[in-house]
């Protein structure tokens, strides 16, 4: 695909500087947690590391939360 064929809303992202770009995603960023958008994320059942008996429900979001991790004395 080359830049003309790019639909508006991407040239107008691309033709700011990196330094827009970051004040904009920024904006974006604090929109979308603003809106119920979390960070968390979500379980990867095909992952060796996924143990679904140590993930608890995230409460704030009905959705998986954080595993529980135990640290030994050391």
């Amino acid at each position: 695909m080359t830049y003309d064929q790019l639909p508006d809303e991407w040239k107008e992202w691309l033709n700011l500087s990196p330094l827009e770009r970051f004040a904009r995603g920024e904006r974006m960023l604090v929109e979308y947690i603003a809106m119920g958008g979390s960070l968390d994320p979500d379980p990867d059942p095909t992952s060796p590391f996924d143990v679904p008996e140590e993930w608890r429900p995230d409460v704030a979001h009905g959705r998986a939360g954080l595993r529980l991790l135990r640290r030994g004395a050391g």
